[in-house]
């Protein structure tokens, strides 16, 4: 999601705002609803619209910025949501909170386009793969314009080493930033070690002066127009600069990064898992996942898609990373709470003017 954050329309494009409790449970023409939740922008509306003519379910379309929101929106009860899509570490939160029901896997006929690799990445946050089905995944990596930098770009170390002083622009995000500092310095992304945190805040101190902005989708924006050398972004936004400019790169540091997945889940309070599971299985349907692949261009873990991929997309590493690129990766995962609270704080004063 995420990371990812994609510009998000306000609500009621989409979304039917004045849903109250509408959930599987309701019946419209003896087909039933769905109530679903995810990102803005994040799955072309035809696809709604084609789910509702082949099965009769109409599909209620609720969107959120971050993952963040996402569950606070959902904890609060408002709505009574049937399905959620969202990011790793958040999904592993509803999951540990008992908030999701089982997917039966073998009532889906498409849940084999999803490739193993991501059935094994999705592991991280849902062990038995029983409460989650993949639909996007990406990486976090540096965006860097190659006519302005004096060699190629393969470590975390160009970030934080002062040759590009003023032309650096981080995420303006805690996890994703302490991710680079952190993965630099040889650490997980996910350490719960105080030393090691308080280490990669020194190191983050130390290099702002240096960062000219910290920004999400923006950064992107800034290297393709050429006010910046090099960004920290997430791997589709990567992907669309280098369409923009094509003397922009990407790549993925040696020294590791998140890899991040989004997956679909459905709540417990969904009443009507048969119709949840045919939304899940047509999105896993090669022309639907193709379909959304093209609406945002992130990474699909779809490999009917992938096949049918030019040879030039199935090239850029920022749409299909190669095989060892993400040997020295991670999967984010929730923090125990005092390593949380330490990294809030830390951010707090990393951002304070």
């Amino acid at each position: 999601m995420k990371k990812r954050v994609i510009n998000v329309l306000l609500a009621g494009l989409l979304a039917c705002s004045a849903l109250c409790a509408a959930g599987c449970g309701s019946k419209e023409g003896g087909k039933g609803s769905l109530t679903v939740f995810s990102y803005g922008e994040y799955m072309d509306p035809d696809v709604l619209d084609q789910f509702t003519e082949e099965t009769g379910i109409e599909i209620k379309y609720e969107e959120s910025l971050t993952p963040e929101e996402m569950y606070t929106k959902y904890k609060s009860g408002a709505i009574e949501y049937d399905l959620l899509c969202s990011t790793d570490y958040m999904l592993q939160k509803f999951i540990d909170e008992g908030e999701l029901q089982e997917i039966d896997r073998s009532a889906m006929e498409n849940s084999g386009n999803i490739g193993d690799k991501y059935w094994e990445l999705a592991q991280a946050f849902d062990p038995e793969n029983v409460y989650t089905v993949p639909y996007f995944w990406g990486t976090l990596g540096i965006l860097y314009d190659t006519t302005r930098v004096s060699e190629p770009v393969d470590s975390w170390e160009v970030l934080f080493n002062g040759d590009y002083a003023g032309e650096v622009i981080m995420q303006n995000s805690m996890r994703d930033t302490y991710m680079a500092a952190l993965k630099y310095l040889g650490y997980s992304l996910n350490t719960n070690n105080e030393n090691e945190i308080r280490e990669a805040q020194e190191l983050l101190l130390k290099q702002k002066p240096d960062v000219q902005a910290y920004l999400v989708d923006e950064a992107r924006d800034e290297v393709v127009a050429g006010n910046a050398v090099m960004a920290v972004v997430y791997s589709g936004e990567a992907y669309l600069g280098h369409q923009y400019n094509e003397n922009l790169a990407y790549v993925i540091p040696k020294e590791g990064s998140n890899v991040w997945l989004d997956a679909w889940c459905v709540t417990k309070h969904c009443e009507n898992l048969d119709a949840a599971q045919k939304f899940l299985d047509f999105l896993c349907r090669e022309d639907i996942a193709k379909k959304n692949f093209e609406y945002i261009y992130y990474s699909t873990p779809n490999e009917a898609v992938v096949e049918s991929l030019s040879e030039e997309e199935q090239a850029d590493e920022a749409l299909v990373p190669a095989e060892d690129a993400t040997d020295n990766c991670e999967v984010s995962r929730q923090l125990e709470p005092e390593s949380n609270d330490l990294m809030n704080e830390l951010w707090k004063e990393l951002k304070a003017d």
